[in-house]
């Protein structure tokens, strides 16, 4: 826009150079709109703008005479046919999407992850750390590398984290051991190594991409797994069971030799806790994705509230680990907001106070104080019989998933961590049809500002410090610093997560 802007001596020049970026302008829009509305037989509609622009040009040939009429009209027929031929061009398939019989084909297309297809007689070999694809007798591994190698996780451009992850080699043989275990449906294999242990990470390089490459498979898949955990099944086995109707297999351990007609080896990723309808079986999106996550825990909660049910009739005073009020089911008209707590960096240093101050904004607030060892689907029940969850930015936050579709998130934003907190989860809590709030701090309410001089650019530039790299912002922004919310500003977004769970429930009385 400086351009455009800059004084000029050549006025009557720039007049002409403007008449002419107009008709510039005019062919491309023309050829646009011809181009988005063309379909075959409809050239008509081709000569109809065609008229179109030849009366817009006549006028414009009266105020610059030497326009360049004959070559407008030329320009916007060529044009329209030129860019609709390019547009109606189907895509190309992505690569390793048809893959021969007898063939190893790797994707290595993507910024994120690697994939590989193994197509025919596919063995296991744990000892080998290999995958084995039998070739039939005077026969060659069809059209792709008869050797590869993968290390299937998802943050492919990390080389830290990707150096602790297993490395497969997948071979093309004419020879292998024979099978103890024959398996008639598909394998796609992964590491649960990586950053797991960590939620965001495990929901993210995990959960999502495995949903995203196993869905297809409606449940008829085997999950191969590298560095597989008893907590990690513990955790999330009941999500896996929604995706596969046979038990995992713990590749290390497991000595036997698994065959299988296919294996999918690595997963596919599509964006931060985000999938993409457009590349999934029927659209399937996010909320198909919480869908799972719904019916994976239906069955827990069920047999956690049964659980509860009888503790309390042996004996009254006893009260669950995270002190879990069934406020909801006994009709209590008020919203209820629950309050992640967190323990160490980045804690609300006024979380009493913040606990009062909704309360009296209308809501029933309580805090959520998870332990390590707190089962998910307790979690889960908790959340998705919530209206807003309260929580400051970190990985707690991805329990967004668990909130109902149009329900409340409300993310306190650190200093230092605005373009984190958009991308890992503002943006995913949109997409996933969630009212989300955005309470940026202000250096005041950050526990920096009593470190630093009110001038330090800690505090009035955190992006230049954020350029320092990793280190510097993990040190000053993430593990160096507490909030003490001012309540004069956050009632504002109280009263805005209110006003949106009231008119959410008038909504559904009419």
């Amino acid at each position: 826009m400086v351009h455009h802007h800059r004084a000029s001596l050549l006025l009557h020049h720039n007049q002409q150079e403007e008449a002419g970026g107009k008709m510039e302008d005019l062919r491309s829009r023309l050829a646009d709109c011809a181009c988005h509305h063309r379909k075959p037989g409809h050239d008509a509609l081709l000569l109809m703008l065609a008229g179109f622009a030849f009366v817009s040009c006549l006028l414009l040939v009266l105020l610059l005479p030497n326009s360049p009429f004959s070559a407008a009209m030329d320009d916007l027929l060529q044009l329209g046919r030129t860019r609709c031929d390019q547009e109606s061009t189907a895509p190309a398939p992505a690569p390793c999407s048809a893959v021969a019989n007898g063939t190893i084909c790797c994707d290595r297309t993507s910024a994120r992850t690697d994939v590989c297809v193994m197509r025919g007689d596919v063995r296991t070999q744990g000892a080998s750390n290999s995958l084995f694809l039998l070739l039939p007798a005077n026969s060659s591994a069809g059209t792709g590398r008869a050797d590869e190698r993968i290390r299937p996780y998802t943050r492919k451009w990390e080389s830290s984290v990707m150096s602790t992850i297993d490395e497969l080699r997948l071979r093309a043989v004419p020879e292998a051991a024979r099978c103890d275990v024959r398996h008639d449906v598909t394998a796609v294999v992964f590491s649960t190594g990586g950053y797991t242990g960590n939620v965001y990470h495990e929901f993210n390089d995990g959960i999502i991409p495995l949903y995203i490459t196993a869905r297809k498979y409606n449940k008829k898949v085997v999950f191969v797994m590298l560095e597989y955990h008893d907590w990690w099944m513990t955790k999330y086995g009941h999500i896996l069971e929604q995706l596969s109707d046979y038990a995992p297999i713990d590749f290390a351990n497991d000595n036997r030799t698994h065959c299988f007609p296919e294996a999918v080896v690595g997963l596919r990723i599509h964006d931060e806790l985000a999938i993409d309808a457009s590349r999934m079986p029927e659209n399937q999106s996010i909320q198909d994705f919480r869908q799972i996550l719904d019916d994976a825990h239906r069955g827990r909660i069920k047999a956690i509230v049964k659980e509860e049910d009888e503790k309390a009739a042996a004996d009254p005073r006893r009260s669950g680990g995270m002190k879990i009020r069934r406020a909801t089911a006994l009709g209590n008209d008020k919203p209820r907001l629950v309050i992640v707590s967190r323990n160490g960096s980045r804690a609300i240093e006024n979380e009493a106070e913040l606990v009062r101050a909704a309360r009296r904004a209308g809501f029933r607030a309580e805090l959520l104080q998870p332990r390590q060892d707190t089962e998910l689907a307790q979690m889960y029940r908790v959340l998705n019989a919530s209206d807003v969850m309260v929580g400051v930015h970190g990985a707690a936050m991805t329990h967004f998933l668990f909130m109902r579709p149009g329900s409340v998130f409300i993310q306190v934003v650190p200093l230092g961590t605005d373009w984190a907190a958009e991308n890992y989860y503002g943006e995913p809590a949109r997409r996933l049809g969630l009212r989300y709030i955005p309470y940026k701090i202000l250096p005041t309410e950050s526990s920096l500002y009593r470190h630093y001089s009110s001038d330090d650019p800690v505090l009035t530039d955190p992006v230049a410090v954020n350029a320092k790299g990793w280190q510097v912002t993990k040190k000053v922004y993430l593990d160096g610093q507490n909030v003490r919310l001012d309540m004069a500003r956050f009632r504002r977004r109280l009263r805005e997560a209110y006003g949106h769970w009231a008119a959410q429930r008038q909504g559904q009385q009419l």
